[in-house]
């Protein structure tokens, strides 16, 4: 009985738990191509984990997919940061 007690509060704990896995996540980045040099600002929704790791490496992934290079994730927030973003990452909003 103790048992079934302890898995019914587990479960219970990790169904609180859920929505701060799924809650959405943005990071804003710096990046760059080469031969011309460019540079752009940027900002990349997360679909990982929201920590600066974890964004500095999907963001670097999806980046090169497209031909760029990753220089430096600035932060990393949540949807009520995009809105004073948008204006500065112009096409580069959302785009990777």
């Amino acid at each position: 009985m103790r048992l079934r007690t302890h898995i019914l509060a587990l479960i219970a704990g990790l169904m609180l738990a859920a929505p701060a896995f799924s809650a959405e996540c943005y990071a804003d980045y710096k990046a760059k191509r080469d031969n011309p040099l460019r540079l752009h600002y940027g900002v990349i929704q997360l679909a990982q984990s929201c920590d600066k790791a974890a964004a500095r490496s999907e963001a670097a992934q999806r980046l090169q997919q497209n031909g760029w290079t990753l220089l430096n994730v600035l932060s990393v927030f949540g949807p009520e940061g995009l809105q004073q973003r948008k204006a500065d990452a112009g096409q580069y909003y959302l785009r990777f």
